[in-house]
């Protein structure tokens, strides 16, 4: 990290941001863990490509809030600090709405998203990809989420970040790669967002 970046850093108010994280605990991951660890790992995806923004920064330990934990209302995101409207307008512009299918919230994102929203979203699915193996994924479901990915992610990491493209191609090679060497039989689960 440069000494701008940690001087951009070092007056954000995460705290109150994490504290709504929290519970996402309660909310299991199919790989294991819970979606907690998920927002931090976005989290760390953003600051590990210096991003340093403090509204997509803030927006990232939250960004499955909504989906996950039904019950958080919109004043509570706009109530936590300066920042509050501007990061809840990104959490909803990264949310998927009732009436989207997956396809049309990709689409969403790619077509109308803001930078920082392409930006998350391409954070959030390399955390995905991480995490998405044959040993845990039927294979079919793998294929679906790596086409997706490919329909709708890569155009997005190609507008905002090169190098998240990178990774992004990079992880969908080591997961195709895998499925032609998987030996799973019994999968333990068939989906991640």
């Amino acid at each position: 990290m440069e000494n701008f970046e940690k001087d951009r850093l070092v007056n954000m108010v995460i705290a109150p941001y994490m504290q709504k994280a929290t519970a996402l605990r309660g909310v299991k991951r199919h790989v294991g863990g819970n979606q907690f660890r998920h927002a931090l790992g976005t989290f760390a995806i953003l600051l590990d490509y210096h991003y340093v923004d403090p509204v997509l920064l803030k927006s990232s330990v939250i960004h499955d809030l909504f989906e996950d934990v039904k019950c958080t209302s919109y004043d509570e995101i706009r109530s936590l600090d300066t920042d509050g409207q501007r990061v809840l307008d990104l959490v909803l512009e990264v949310s998927r709405r009732t009436t989207e299918s997956k396809d049309d919230f990709l689409k969403r994102i790619l077509t109308e998203g803001s930078e920082n929203a392409k930006i998350l979203k391409c954070a959030d699915r390399i955390s995905n990809l991480t995490d998405l193996h044959p040993d845990i994924f039927d294979k079919e479901f793998i294929k679906k989420y790596i086409a997706e990915t490919k329909k709708w992610v890569i155009p997005m990491a190609e507008q905002v970040n090169k190098d998240m493209l990178f990774e992004l191609e990079d992880l969908i090679r080591r997961r195709e790669g895998n499925l032609r060497f998987s030996s799973s039989i019994f999968p333990l689960h068939r989906k991640t967002d």
